[in-house]
């Protein structure tokens, strides 16, 4: 099974938002990302601006930037 990281990069500066992701669903403004044991969490105003499989790891970046 793979799992992610989801990272928030924001002003060059990263944040981890949430670990062990294993599903991530995109919408017009929001993406909102689950994992196997916690409440789905909803991040609005980002966009998916970089996926590492090798790494694990998704980053976001706000809209707009």
């Amino acid at each position: 099974m793979c799992q992610m990281s989801i990272i928030l990069e924001e002003k060059g500066e990263q944040k981890t938002l949430m670990e062990n992701v294993t599903l991530l669903e995109s919408s017009e403004n929001n993406i909102t990302v689950s994992t196997m044991f916690e409440e789905p969490k909803v991040i609005s105003g980002a966009y998916v601006k970089k996926i590492d499989f090798m790494g694990g790891k998704v980053t976001l970046a706000p809209l707009g930037e």
